[in-house]
């Protein structure tokens, strides 16, 4: 025991060396640049009172779901929101699920069998690598948005593939050209998932849905804990994949069910969301602001993830100190999270972000770099 513990603590020694130890810090005052709440609902003192109204109708949605859904947990509230989450994306079925993590643990470790390849982008989230781990598939990395490699890697398989992406991409703030990969998994007879965390809410569903795709995809994953403020997730799929998750998917079927406040939180902000189109409309200004500004970024010019590459921890950890006195709140990003070489300050864009706050912020990274 006592060596394990000084190997334990000899490697957060070389994090805390390097400058990368991470730990839990309260919530600071100052200008939100860091957040996943894109649209301002976790903020949002309208749908607060929303969901105040409805606990105050039925304080039960209060209580513990005392169960996994296969037990005790399951509610007419958990079934009727699956209902109406499929309805919306235009999709047979829907699969509701604690947390966006869960969703793809679950996902990855249950639909592909040891005869199969699981084919990821290299800068996939790493909820999927883990799920991958619990699977008996064989795993293989494309590279980044590369058609080509992905068409190369999936020549040379001889079992059933599944291929992961994400629909806009957290770190790099880029979008995966989603339309020539699912032709490519058409082709191929491969089955295509896709993780619409960070692109549902500030484009309307999701891109599954804007580009009409929802018959070239297996699954898809929608999370509630960025733009729509609440907590949560859904897989999207056909009836035979949800009752195989139900059967087969241990995350599923040995996890305790969210209380149906957490439910009845979802519904609501997709009422919300219907409601207020004007957020993801003001969102998408201040993304022009931002890019106006002529920072060089890999990210897309639509993207409300914008990276800015400083490739040095110790001069990052520096840009973000700066900003941090500022009054600015922002994330930095350094390896092993990223590649070395590749390191960056993460800005998040809102819509409750103004003009002048934004061309303050820019205006310190540009005199930094």
């Amino acid at each position: 025991m006592l060596s394990n513990t000084l190997r334990f603590q000899e490697s957060l020694d070389k994090r805390r060396d390097k400058g990368t130890l991470r730990s839990l810090r309260l919530l600071s005052d100052g200008i939100d640049f860091y957040s996943n709440d894109y649209l301002g609902f976790a903020k949002s003192k309208d749908l607060q009172q929303l969901l105040l109204q409805k606990i105050m109708d039925n304080p039960q949605l209060l209580s513990g779901s005392t169960g996994s859904r296969l037990i005790s947990g399951n509610s007419d509230i958990a079934v009727s929101v699956e209902n109406e989450i499929a309805q919306k994306h235009h999709f047979e079925s829907a699969l509701l699920f604690p947390s966006g993590y869960n969703a793809n643990l679950a996902l990855f470790s249950t639909l592909p069998s040891r005869h199969d390849a699981i084919i990821v982008d290299e800068q996939i989230h790493r909820s999927v690598h883990d799920g991958c781990k619990l699977s008996n598939a064989k795993k293989l990395k494309f590279k980044h948005n590369d058609i080509e490699d992905l068409e190369n890697i999936l020549k040379r398989q001889k079992g059933h593939c599944y291929i992961a992406i994400e629909s806009l991409y957290s770190m790099e703030g880029d979008f995966a050209p989603v339309q020539e990969i699912a032709a490519l998994a058409s082709k191929y007879k491969s089955s295509l998932i896709v993780d619409e965390a960070h692109a549902f809410g500030v484009f309307g569903y999701g891109l599954i849905e804007k580009l009409q795709l929802q018959n070239h995809v297996s699954a898809v994953v929608v999370t509630y804990g960025k733009a729509l403020g609440a907590h949560g997730a859904a897989i999207l799929c056909n009836e035979t994949v949800k009752s195989y998750l139900i059967n087969f998917a241990s995350p599923f079927i040995y996890t305790t069910s969210a209380q149906d406040f957490q439910w009845m939180s979802i519904k609501t902000g997709y009422e919300f969301l219907d409601q207020n189109h004007e957020l993801a409309e003001k969102l998408q200004n201040n993304i022009k602001v931002f890019r106006g500004r002529n920072l060089q970024s890999p990210s897309a010019e639509t993207s409300p993830v914008q990276a800015i590459l400083i490739p040095d921890n110790h001069k990052l950890k520096e840009l973000q100190y700066i900003l941090s006195e500022e009054g600015f709140l922002t994330y930095a990003i350094y390896s092993p999270t990223v590649k070395e070489g590749s390191e960056r300050l993460r800005i998040c864009l809102h819509s409750f972000n103004t003009e002048e706050e934004i061309m303050k912020l820019t205006g310190i990274i540009k005199e930094f770099i």
